[in-house]
């Protein structure tokens, strides 16, 4: 069994900052890259991309999050992080984390697992 738990989200002005964080846990052999992305309320809206890292330090970015968010990790404790400044009221989402990771050393195979999300709010 893998979980990943994210935590950070909130309510928090326009212009503001808030980092998220997300922890892997259970039987886990690698992580291949693990990432955020997010649903913003309403029908109809998709999850969307918001970054993701690989297990070599590659980072990819949504256009809408670039040069605002910052996606790190960190691999010795299996976590996740989303530095989020100068936030829009566009950035109200549900925020989810996304791991790939191998359960197994005998299974080759990297599935991708999700966090039940936390909700960023930006309003004033």
């Amino acid at each position: 069994q893998v979980q990943l738990v994210e935590s950070g989200g909130g309510l928090v002005q326009p212009g503001g900052s808030l980092r998220l964080s997300c922890a892997a846990s259970g039987s886990i052999f690698s992580i291949r890259s693990m990432g955020w992305y997010r649903q913003a309320p309403g029908p109809g809206k998709q999850r969307e991309l918001v970054a993701t890292i690989t297990d070599g330090s590659s980072e990819n970015y949504a256009d809408s999050v670039k040069g605002r968010f910052t996606v790190s990790r960190d691999n010795a404790k299996n976590m996740v992080y989303l530095q989020m400044n100068s936030l829009k009221p566009e950035d109200t989402a549900v925020y989810y984390c996304n791991g790939a990771i191998k359960p197994s050393p005998t299974n080759g195979v990297y599935i991708g697992y999700w966090g039940k999300g936390t909700l960023v709010t930006v309003s004033s």
